[in-house]
């Protein structure tokens, strides 16, 4: 069966989270539509997410030798495997969630750290004359991003302020997955009323972005 990948980078419980409230809702719909789809989950706060180093590496993206990492840590081995695992189970997937708030114009450190473990040389990506290019093309794959925040940004603004929506977006057509949708919880504000009604209003839009899926 194929996979649908939900990825949360959101340390609050869910029944407080916008993003994760939503999330949960298009998952639900999701595997309720398309029932040869089996769901794997990833939470980014309770799952040890290596920060990168430059020791890990030969070159752009290309993990070093077994023999230059035999010389490494315990722990920097460890990290290499958990850096594998992750973009195994990435690339194996054919759906894809992230939910997240907008943090600073982006988003939370720890998604940045895991995108980095996911962008691997003849995993998701390859180079051909020293040029990338993205593997994930191989077949058809969907990528959503739900995404919360407390303002309500003027969409002619979106390319300035939502600096996070547009770099998960031009990262994963970068490795190959053209099929991207957005899922956005604007207007949150400061009141239980304000983010009920952004969280609604979200859900509205779930039934078209689940009938756009392709996998």
């Amino acid at each position: 069966m194929k996979k649908l990948l939900y990825i949360v980078a959101n340390s609050k419980p869910e029944e407080i989270s916008s993003s994760k409230t939503v999330g949960r809702a298009l998952v639900n719909s999701i595997l309720d539509k398309y029932k040869d789809l089996t769901l794997e989950e990833l939470d980014l706060y309770n799952e040890h997410i290596p920060r990168p180093k430059y020791s890990y590496f030969s070159s752009r993206s290309t993990l070093a030798s077994t023999d230059a990492l035999s010389k490494l840590t315990v722990q920097e081995q460890n990290d290499v495997q958990q850096m594998i695992k992750l973009c195994d189970q990435f690339v194996a997937a054919s759906v894809y969630i992230i939910a997240s708030p907008m943090w600073s114009l982006s988003f939370p450190a720890i998604l940045k750290d895991y995108i980095d473990c996911i962008v691997q040389a003849e995993k998701s990506i390859t180079f051909t004359n020293n040029k990338p290019e993205g593997l994930l093309n191989d077949r058809p794959r969907t990528f959503i991003y739900v995404q919360s925040s407390g303002a309500n940004i003027p969409w002619l603004m979106k390319p300035v302020l939502d600096k996070g929506l547009n770099y998960v977006e031009d990262i994963m057509k970068f490795i190959g997955i053209s099929k991207f949708e957005e899922l956005l919880i604007d207007g949150t504000g400061t009141t239980e009323k304000e983010k009920s009604e952004a969280i609604e209003k979200a859900k509205g839009k779930i039934d078209t972005i689940v009938d756009q899926i392709q996998f």
